[in-house]
């Protein structure tokens, strides 16, 4: 049973990838009372696919931190809106995957401090599997946590595991088992029906699911998604789809001592999917 007081506990909201204009509303539109409904400390928005379901700008960017985002993670899609390139290294809240080059702009971690004093620590990587070949996540994540200890130097760590392959997030999740508070995964849009707490402490979830319209193909109109599985060929460019959004992510609860999960469940909230919420 969730407790929403926060005597003792870390309350944090995960959204999962934000589908175009209609994963847009549906998060800005939830978010303000999401936060006051569940206490929450602290709020993360993998914004990767925000701008009509290619990447995400500048003002889209500040539309989420208005809405109640304290940071934003990405993905393979963070480069597509080109603007961002020249942005990324001016605001600390917008995450690229940390194993990226060396030299690549922006950042794939950081601190960041709650209302309350918390420091949380978010990492964001891509995974290899199906992807693009950046440097080896798991090297690249024992690097960024060498300099913290959770429940110490930070109260609270996250990471986005971005990714295809649910066995490449699994063993993510149980190789960093006891040295983060939560390991969720994002990229398929999907979200997977495997929310826990590992045997370590860390809470894990393979795929948050999206924040967008799940009438579609992985958020994109049906036709032209069906097309080009079907013919082979080139048609129609693959653009969000518009209908009613449901928001999907994870919500967890991390003791203040050990900064390692409590409580664990999926966040489901719309008119499509199954509803999900955490009881009080």
């Amino acid at each position: 049973m969730f407790v929403f007081h926060r005597d003792g506990f870390m309350n944090i909201l995960f959204c999962g990838d934000v589908v175009g204009r209609a994963g847009r509303e549906v998060v800005t539109q939830h978010l303000p009372h999401l936060k006051k409904q569940l206490q929450l400390d602290f709020i993360i928005v993998n914004g990767e696919n925000a701008a009509n379901g290619f990447g995400i700008t500048k003002e889209i960017c500040e539309n989420l931190y208005e809405s109640g985002a304290d940071v934003i993670t990405t993905g393979n899609h963070v480069w597509d809106q080109k603007e961002i390139i020249g942005q990324i290294d001016n605001d600390p809240r917008l995450l690229r995957p940390a194993n990226y080059p060396a030299g690549t702009p922006g950042r794939g971690s950081n601190v960041y401090s709650t209302k309350r004093g918390q420091k949380v620590l978010v990492i964001n990587v891509m995974c290899r599997l199906f992807m693009d070949p950046l440097d080896d996540p798991f090297v690249i994540l024992d690097k960024e946590l060498s300099g913290y200890l959770l429940g110490r130097t930070v109260d609270a760590i996250v990471l986005d595991v971005h990714g295809e392959a649910s066995s490449e997030k699994m063993a993510i999740g149980h190789s960093f088992d006891g040295r983060v508070s939560l390991v969720v995964g994002t990229h398929t849009h999907v979200p997977t029906a495997d929310a826990h707490i590992l045997d370590g402490g860390t809470a894990y979830q393979t795929d948050a699911g999206m924040c967008g319209d799940y009438d579609s193909v992985i958020g994109m109109k049906k036709l032209p998604a069906i097309s080009r599985f079907r013919r082979k060929m080139p048609g129609e460019r693959l653009s969000p789809a518009s209908g009613p959004a449901d928001l999907c992510g994870v919500y967890i609860q991390t003791d203040d001592t050990s900064g390692l999960a409590k409580n664990i469940t999926p966040i489901r909230i719309g008119e499509r999917l199954s509803p999900s919420f955490p009881k009080d």
